[in-house]
């Protein structure tokens, strides 16, 4: 698979992230439709890319100790700064719903990941000739 394609595959999952986290959590909203969803997903890709990489090196020994736990909060961060960035992106209050945003949304990744990694595992599984003896 091409980087390209890489990247777009990417995006789609976080913007159905997004979408779900949005949908299960009372607090934050999003709003613009599908370019909406799109600008979400790559401002926050930023984001997470710039300043969320410096605080995880700059915190990393806290990170550590705090068995991940901080990581949390450097996440629910991100989403704060993304939310302050866009009008298509509204969470109602840092603390309960951001955290509670970022921990949905690393779930939800996850599990897009996992499922889009496992559909592509397939496919090219089944495009792999058969070896004979």
């Amino acid at each position: 698979m091409s980087l390209i394609t890489v990247l777009l595959i990417r995006i789609a999952i976080i913007m159905a992230a997004f979408g779900i986290t949005a949908w299960l959590l009372d607090g934050m909203d999003m709003s613009g439709g599908f370019f909406g969803y799109l600008w979400v997903a790559i401002l926050f890709g930023l984001v997470n890319a710039i300043l969320g990489t410096i605080l995880r090196l700059l915190t990393l020994p806290f990170i550590i100790l705090t068995l991940g736990l901080l990581a949390i909060l450097i996440n629910a961060l991100m989403l704060e700064i993304t939310d302050a960035l866009t009008d298509n992106l509204t969470i109602d209050e840092f603390w309960w719903t951001t955290i509670w945003a970022s921990i949905i949304l690393a779930l939800v990744t996850v599990i897009l990941d996992y499922v889009v990694a496992s559909m592509f595992a397939r496919r090219a599984d089944d495009a792999r000739p058969a070896v004979t003896s």
